[in-house]
This record gives structure tokens, sequence and C-alpha cells, in this order.
């Protein structure tokens, strides 16, 4: 079957979402209920806009206990990867845009965020603790090439001896190579890659602006031949689309010189139900009753699960039958033998230069 053929003559290609949900703080919505009508209709503009934005501070701190991270730092807001089942899109919300569209084409950047990295390093309370860049959304998605907000964090992270841990899916890191040796040389910084997928088909529909799984496989040769620690998180797994995967990209990750890896069942929480919904009728039709319901089956008969220890991984038959076979497959291809414990013991505050002319 040509999918392509399936879909709607409106299908928004290049893009996850293919429209915006409700914002749940918004009090007013406003919808075109028919073609026809008095006065003409402003269609929405597609195409990305950066919005510059000011932040009040950069690092959070992280209590869940599931995302294996204590602070995270995140220069942009939005993403134009455009993955249909981003979790990081409901916090769009809180900014005033849509978790759908908006998300993707609304890029708020956080062009202060070296300056309160900094700021944030010289408290005097602060014990160095392994930060986490791309905690929410993409440190390199594609306005980094233009911004270059990472690169400066990364510098700031070498001069401070501040360790950091990264998580991307973009090819763009290879850019920064060079302070990803020098940070690696001293023991503080691991990268992830995140790859859920080797089929290129489903790549493309479901993480539309991001680059191949054989481009994120080069990442992890690359900067394991650098030198740098790697590992990869094979998230988030969509039962019946993807979970059958797992052999094959364990043994391919291993090969590539990847050493730890890790893995979510997707989640559906707040609008992301309605999104992803949408584009699994739209894309899959024949498959959208089968994978709904062990995606549900995996959330105790719902898409979402908000319990801390179950919510990222899930529970039940499909949930456990996932779980034993990524153990199994990592401990055939020798992944998470070794522990990555990055050094806190070398942060230091540089010291001013005073200038006497």
């Amino acid at each position: 079957m040509n999918l392509d053929e399936e879909k709607p003559d409106n299908y928004v290609k290049g893009r996850g979402a293919q429209f915006n949900p409700h914002n749940r703080f918004a009090k007013n919505d406003y919808v075109k209920e028919h073609d026809e009508g008095i006065d003409d209709w402003e269609e929405e503009d597609h195409k990305t806009t950066f919005i510059l934005g000011k932040s009040k501070s950069i690092v959070n701190k992280v209590d869940s206990p599931d995302v294996g991270m204590a602070y995270s730092l995140n220069p942009y807001q939005g993403c134009e990867h455009g993955c249909t089942y981003c979790y990081a899109r409901n916090a769009h919300e809180y900014w005033g845009f849509s978790a759908g569209l908006d998300f993707e084409r609304k890029i708020i950047v956080k062009t202060d965020a070296p300056a309160l990295f900094k700021k944030f390093l010289e408290r005097k309370a602060w014990d160095a603790s392994v930060i986490s860049l791309s905690g929410n959304t993409d440190c390199y998605q594609p306005a980094e090439r233009k911004f270059k907000i990472t690169r400066q964090l990364l510098e700031i992270a070498l001069e401070y001896k501040q360790p950091i841990g990264m998580i991307t899916k973009n090819a763009l890191i290879l850019r920064d190579i060079d302070l990803l040796t020098e940070l690696a040389k001293q023991n503080l910084c691991m990268v992830y890659v995140s790859i859920n997928s080797l089929n290129e088909q489903l790549r493309q529909k479901m993480e539309p602006r991001t680059t191949t799984a054989k481009q994120r496989l080069k990442i992890v040769e690359q900067l394991s031949n650098a030198g740098i620690p790697m590992g990869v998180m094979v998230a988030p797994l969509v039962p019946g689309l993807s979970d059958h995967e797992i052999p094959a990209i364990l043994k391919t990750i291993a090969n590539c010189g990847a050493i730890a890896a890790g893995y979510t069942v997707v989640r559906l929480n707040g609008a992301i139900g309605g999104i992803f919904e949408d584009w699994l009728r739209k894309n899959y039709p024949d498959r959208f009753e089968k994978v709904w319901h062990m995606i549900q089956s995996c959330h105790g008969g719902n898409v979402n699960d908000s319990r801390f220890g179950d919510r990222m991984r899930g529970d039940g038959n499909i949930a456990k039958l996932i779980k034993d076979n990524f153990k199994l497959h990592c401990r055939i291809n020798h992944l998470n033998e070794q522990k990555i414990e990055l050094d806190s013991s070398l942060f230091k505050v540089p010291k001013v230069q005073l200038s006497f002319f």
C-alpha cells in the first residue's frame, strides 16, 4: 500500500503534528467550521519562525526519578524536528502556544542562556553535579546551526570544568567534536544519541525533520572513535511499529561503538494523545487499532501513565516482553557493562582578570 495516497489533500508534509490542538491554558479558541464564509479565512503559515526569548534562569532541577538526570538545560523551547510523540510538546502551552504545529514552527531561542549558565555555575552552593543538555528539546535542532548557543554552553562547561551529559538526534553535534573531545579527555562528558528505528520510511513519517538513522549511527561511531563515551536511547519504542527492531538496533549500535543503551515505551500525555492519534490514523490506518490497543495495554488501558517507575516503560504483558527482549540483547551485545561516572572534582570558577588600564 502506498500510504501517501491515503493521506488527505491538506496533509502538512515535513511536519509531525497536522493541527494545533487547543491550549488548555487559553480561554478562547477559533476554528474554521465552513469552507464558505463572508470573511476570508487567514490560512496558517507553516514556515518556522524564531522568537528571541529571555529567561530568569536556565538550569532546572529535575525531580523525576525516571529520567536519569539531576539537572537539565534547554537553550531552545519548541523543536523543528517535529517528532509526533515528543513529551516536550505540552510545555509549549505554558508559553501561550499550541502543542501541535506551533511547537514545530514557533521556536523560542534563549539568547541569554550562556550568561545565565555562567551565573548559575558561579553560585557558592553549586556542587558541580552533571547537567544534561536536551532534557526537554534537542539542543542541536536546526536553530542551533544559526544561533550556536549550544556551542557557547560547551565552551563555558570546558572553561569551568563542568560535567555535561547530552542527548540528541541531530548530526550537527559533529560540528562540536573538538569541544566534546577536550571535555571527554577530562571525563567531563557523555553523549547519548536517540535512535528508535532503523526504518527510514517510519522515521520520515514519525520524525519528519530529523536526520536519518544512518547519520545517527555515524554520530555514534565518530564520537566513540574520538574517545567520547557513547550511549543510545532507543526511545520511544512504539508497540506494533518499532518494538520488533530492538535486536537489530542494539547489535548495530554496539558495532558502532556504543557502550550503553536505554529505552522508553511511548506514552501520550496531555495534548500529545490527540496529536499522535491523528498522526497514526493518517499514516497507518490499517494498523491503527492494533497499535493503539498495544499502547493502551502498556499503560493500564490508557495511553498515558503518570506513575513514577511505570510511566516510562509501562507494565503488563507487552511491556514485559519489551523489557525482557531489551535486557537480553543488551547482554548479548555487551551493553551497559560499564558505568560512566563523570568527574565533578575538577570544577573551578575561573578567576576574573582585573584590568588596571
